[in-house]
């Protein structure tokens, strides 16, 4: 069985999490829907991962990957937490988005029937998995 090689792993984790930047702007900046506190936390590591990566891909970086992982792992982590307030798992009591602001865990937050939350954790899991793996890959 063919084994996925370093460099195509970590190309496969820049292209989702371009992917998923571009996606956020798009849904942001184009269809107006204004993020909410657990989404910009999110976009906070999943911007940089795309440069980061990009990047490591640019200079044939073999260990960018670890970088990928720790931001992958911070991003997972809010991307967990803003699921748990989606699907009621985190009591309202602790929601961080204001009362005026756009909601955690309305309809505002699917796309395609998908909630955002989930995706964004689906994102992060993918870019961490993969950035793991092209690490496997390094000889140096």
């Amino acid at each position: 069985m063919n084994r996925m090689s370093g460099e195509t792993a970590l190309g496969l984790a820049w292209i989702i999490a371009l992917v998923a930047s571009l996606a956020v702007l798009f849904v942001g900046e184009v269809l107006g829907q204004t993020p909410c506190v657990l989404c910009w936390f999110q976009r906070a590591f999943m911007f940089p991962l795309a440069i980061v990566l990009g990047l490591g891909l640019w200079w044939r970086d073999g260990r960018v990957g670890r970088y990928g992982i720790a931001l992958a792992l911070g991003g997972g982590a809010i991307a967990l937490w803003h699921m748990g307030l989606y699907v009621g798992l985190v009591p309202e009591r602790v929601q961080p988005c204001t009362a005026t602001g756009p909601s955690c865990t309305d309809d505002n937050q699917l796309v395609f029937g998908i909630p955002i939350p989930l995706m964004a954790l689906a994102a992060f899991a993918l870019i961490g998995a993969l950035s793991a793996l092209s690490l496997k890959d390094t000889r140096t």
